[in-house]
């Protein structure tokens, strides 16, 4: 990576006066090329997005105001190496001009309708996200691929036939009557496939990439065809080069001829009519960028008209018509202020940053996992190295970033800009909530308190866990109100809730509640009274013990009576072992849970308030979801996605929370995002509410 004080030294000119243009510049551009050298040469970024753009952006600002010239500014992409023979471009492949804000677009639609004399003509855009991957031009002659060749400089680009026809998006014969048709678009890598790939390499010992983008680039680009074979790559279409006819009249014409020729385009795509659409369009995009399985770093926008593109023309290195919406950066800098520690209700510690807030991809950040006392340490669970060994320590300039909604993780630390004063990080021995002795057991990453239910941390998430969704999901009585019983001495045990009601008239008297509240919560808690084995058994938050393994024992045991006999008897190890889906760890987390006396008090407690129900073992359905994966995403009109679970499960089918290759079925509602997305792409069996419902009904759904 480039020296951040380097950088922080350039930027300081951004809004100051420029005293020696000319030398700054001559900086500037050096930093530019080496940047851009790195990226589409050696596939090794040395600097991220943010800075790169602010560098252009510097660049072009002298430029502008000083009557010179930047070299980096007018360059696109970068020499092609001495690893492929050459080929030149029938037309250049161009870079496109940036947007940042939503004034950039104001300004773009503005000079496009100053260019073409249309003040205030329709004007319709064609918008689509801008992949981050690996330039490609594929040129097809009498329908057969003759060539593929990478972006290079804009003018000329390496020669990857080869490698780009083991790619199964790339077809080596499109029905076409055009005798010379060149295909543009970018060779990409899932990120679910680019974790795969990153993980074969690992263990292979052969060096990671640092993101999708570097691996497909690496992968395109090696000199033996078998090698690229057997990499995740895929390819979209979105351009074109050299066409000896022209077939569209419109950007969104261009779009459906590709798919027409076989070619993957972005679903994403979308006409608007206005730049308030495209404005839309981008949000949307940016709200469901986690959704979307590639890394996308922006929305292209370009003027649909083919007509009108052609009187915009280009400037030296973009087209006019044309322009890239930048997404907000997914990864920045920023100060480590603390390393707490979080007690769950396993007793597992979970260390957590506490960060001077910043804004990453869209989201003010604060906090940020840490993982566990390796992970601060800079080693993985194995003892190999991470971040090249560097350790995380408090006061360090970390850089942050975001996968998906998950929480914001650390992804590397600036040892050129640690305080002198910082220390290791020492992880405590004893637990910070009660002082009890903390163990990390061997093969295992995670530290954990020993205190068990005498650690008040453990005890408040073991009960927000009893009442959470897929437990007992008592209505009026979630994670704060938990905290806030608990700390009133009102609820330590699963139990207490239930014999809540001695504190009626105080509920009803505290600040936040009243009658009818207090009233509601009661019916609620009474309502769950009754309850099938499986929840009772996922409820009591046994470690490894989830709701499927729950569901598997309830299948199997049937009843509450059953189960007590098996985990009291002699032999109950053997015989819980026998059971399918129950391995080892899981039967020694329940006999050790069910024969620790404190424990087992305290479950047999919450039995009395109780009515478990039998769990009826299932029976052949007949039905086309027996002995199937279903996999539910989106939002059903008629049921809940619970009561769809059930029903499905009790057809025979086994209902995972993840599509991939050994999904059988996907059950798809409206607000159906990436597991619909996937599922497709996979070409598994997508059900509407309606073919689900018949599938219920025992109706064949074709």
């Amino acid at each position: 990576m480039i020296d951040r004080t380097q950088l922080e030294d350039i930027f300081a000119f951004e809004q100051g006066e420029i005293n020696n243009p000319n030398a700054l510049l001559v900086r500037v551009d050096a930093l530019l090329i080496e940047a851009l050298s790195a990226y589409h040469d050696g596939d090794d970024p040395i600097m991220n997005d943010d800075d790169y753009d602010r560098l252009m952006r510097l660049a072009k600002h002298i430029e502008s105001d000083h009557g010179l010239k930047s070299k980096a500014a007018n360059q696109v992409g970068a020499r092609s190496s001495k690893g492929f023979s050459k080929i030149r471009h029938a037309r250049p492949m161009l870079s496109l001009a940036n947007a940042f804000n939503e004034e950039d677009i104001a300004d773009f639609d503005r000079y496009i309708r100053d260019f073409l004399s249309l003040p205030d003509a329709p004007l319709t855009y064609f918008a689509e996200p801008k992949i981050d991957g690996l330039s490609l031009s594929l040129r097809y002659e009498s329908g057969e691929l003759i060539y593929a060749a990478t972006r290079g400089d804009g003018e000329e680009g390496e020669d990857v036939t080869h490698n780009a026809k083991t790619i199964a998006d790339i077809p080596h014969k499109i029905a076409t009557e055009i005798d010379v048709v060149e295909i543009r678009g970018e060779v990409y890598m899932e990120r679910g496939a680019f974790a795969d790939f990153n993980e074969v390499e690992k263990k292979a010992g052969r060096k990671i990439a640092a993101n999708p983008r570097n691996a497909a680039a690496g992968s395109l680009r090696q000199i033996d065809p078998n090698v690229t074979a057997k990499r995740p790559l895929r390819f979209m279409a979105y351009a074109w080069g050299e066409m000896s006819s022209m077939p569209f009249v419109s950007q969104s014409d261009a779009n459906l001829a590709f798919r027409d020729w076989g070619f993957q385009t972005d679903k994403l795509a979308k006409s608007c009519e206005n730049i308030t659409e495209l404005s839309e369009h981008y949000q949307h995009i940016l709200t469901h960028r986690s959704d979307i399985p590639y890394d996308i770093d922006g929305v292209v926008y370009k003027l649909d008209a083919l007509d009108l593109q052609k009187r915009l023309g280009f400037r030296s290195t973009t087209p006019r018509w044309a322009i890239a919406h930048k997404l907000p950066s997914e990864s920045a800098f920023t100060r480590l202020l603390a390393i707490d520690i979080q007690i769950g209700r396993t007793g597992a510690l979970s260390p957590v940053a506490r960060l001077d807030p910043v804004t990453v991809g869209g989201v003010v950040v604060s906090n940020a996992t840490l993982h566990n006392a390796d992970y601060i340490l800079g080693f993985d669970s194995k003892g190999k190295p991470i971040r090249d060994g560097r350790d995380i320590r408090v006061g360090d300039l970390v850089e942050i970033y975001r996968a998906g909604d998950v929480i914001p993780k650390i992804k590397d630390v600036l040892i050129a800009e640690r305080p002198e004063n910082t220390v290791v990080f020492e992880f405590p021995n004893a637990c910070p909530e009660c002082g009890s002795p903390v163990v990390r057991e061997e093969g295992e990453a995670v530290h954990r308190c020993t205190g068990g239910l005498v650690c008040p941390a453990q005890a408040v998430e073991g009960l927000k866990h009893f009442v959470s969704r897929d437990a007992f999901n008592i209505d009026g009585l979630g994670a704060k109100q938990i905290e806030y019983f608990y700390g009133l001495g009102w609820v330590k045990t699963p139990s207490d809730i239930f014999n809540l009601s001695i504190y009626r008239d105080k509920l009803e008297n505290t600040e936040g509640f009243g009658k009818l509240s207090v009233q509601n919560l009661f019916a609620s808690i009474d309502m769950v009274r009754e309850v099938p084995l499986d929840r009772f058994l996922f409820s009591l938050g046994i470690r490894h013990v989830g709701a499927g393994t729950s569901r598997d024992l309830s299948l199997h045991l049937n009843s509450l009576d059953n189960f007590i006999k098996i985990i009291d008897g002699e032999d109950s190890q053997e015989r819980l072992s026998n059971i399918d889906g129950v391995g080892p760890v899981v039967v020694k987390s329940l006999i050790s849970t069910f024969q620790n006396p404190v424990q087992r008090k305290i479950i047999d407690d919450l039995i009395a308030q109780l009515q478990i129900l039998d769990v009826e073992p299932l029976q052949s359905s007949g039905s086309v979801f027996e002995g199937k994966i279903v996999v539910f995403t989106g939002n059903l009109e008629n049921m809940s996605r619970s009561e769809a679970k059930v029903r499905a499960e009790g057809l025979g089918a086994k209902v995972s929370s993840s599509v991939s290759s050994k999904t059988d079925f996907v059950v798809a509602g409206p607000g159906a995002g990436s597991k619909a997305k996937k599922a497709l792409e996979l070409g598994l069996i997508v059900l509407d509410e309606e073919k689900f419902n018949l599938v219920l009904d025992g109706q064949p759904f074709e």
